[in-house]
């Protein structure tokens, strides 16, 4: 259980650490394109990918960095590939939005809202009729849960009892539109019944209610249970996207941060219950802190694509 915890700390004090990072290179006009942090989130994707393996494969949104960190993608690959750099996890051709690692199963961020969930579906299905133990994973927004492409996934995956899990990560506004008069029932969770499948809420800002839902729910996929809908409320801590005016809010993150934090709340916990010493997650802080260091000035001093590169990763042969 200590090794657990131990690795928990990390995967979410390294999201932290990279998307507060990227936060403040991405004011110097460095990194081109468009950056969605997940800072104030990472108990979700902690919490979901701690019991996944090879096996299993996630999908994500266009807020992605922290998903692909929790499921293991390299994090210097990760900064070159915001950096545009070749030796970036996609070799800098996909930028932020688009992080991927196969060898993960990290199906990629999207850019498409409501684009994960039917590709679970297809991995799900996989994995299924391929009898690996393994299951489909689906990130998705709240504002994702208004699209047919996540009803409908919600629908094949009972339909045809897929090893899935839908994570609908409720952060309050899809882009500046509250969802609390824009989504139709009071919760997405409840929507689940309408699918058969069962619906829970959890705090997102508790690592270990989101571990113990998810935990739940893989184990009830990998046994042949099917699908399960999970709805995880907290606060992002930046805007929609870098640069963007937040006049929609007011005060709702700092709030969260002072009160709320997942890592605040996750070391009270293990310190107070001796689990863990605060020495011990000192120096799990000054090891990421080396890692971020580390994967800025790499990435800042790797080569651009070329022309050369521009035709490159188009087409798979098979």
């Amino acid at each position: 259980m200590t090794d657990t915890l131990r690795e928990a700390y990390r995967v979410m004090r390294t999201i932290r650490a990279f998307e507060e990072r990227v936060h403040d290179e991405f004011a110097t006009g460095e990194i081109p394109g468009f950056v969605h942090l997940y800072a104030g989130e990472e108990a979700s994707a902690a919490g979901v990918c701690a019991h996944l393996d090879d096996r299993d494969a996630i999908a994500s949104t266009h807020r992605g960095h922290g998903h692909c960190i929790a499921k293991g993608v390299d994090v210097k690959a990760m900064m070159a590939e915001i950096y545009g750099r070749k030796t970036g996890s996609c070799r800098g051709k996909g930028g932020s939005m688009h992080i991927a690692d196969l060898s993960k199963g990290m199906l990629g961020a999207n850019g498409i809202v409501g684009g994960g969930p039917p590709l679970i579906c297809g991995t799900a299905l996989a994995a299924k009729q391929q009898n690996t133990g393994g299951v489909g994973v689906a990130f998705f927004g709240d504002g994702a849960g208004n699209r047919g492409t996540t009803l409908e996934a919600l629908n094949l995956a009972s339909v045809w009892d897929l090893p899935a899990l839908f994570i609908a990560e409720d952060n309050g506004y899809a882009e500046a539109t509250s969802s609390t008069w824009s989504v139709a029932s009071d919760t997405i969770a409840d929507r689940a019944a309408g699918f058969g499948m069962p619906g829970v809420i959890v705090d997102g800002f508790d690592f270990f209610a989101v571990h113990e839902a998810a935990g739940e729910a893989v184990e009830r996929a990998r046994g042949g249970g099917g699908p399960t809908l999970i709805e995880v409320k907290f606060t992002r801590y930046f805007g929609h996207f870098e640069g963007v005016q937040q006049t929609y809010r007011a005060g709702e993150a700092a709030d969260a941060r002072e009160n709320l934090d997942c890592l605040k709340r996750f070391r009270e916990r293990v310190t107070d219950s001796g689990e863990l010493p605060g020495p011990v997650l000192d120096d799990i802080d000054a090891e990421v802190a080396k890692l971020i260091e580390a994967a800025v000035s790499e990435a800042k001093a790797a080569p651009k694509p070329t022309k050369e590169d521009l035709e490159t990763d188009v087409y798979v042969s098979y």
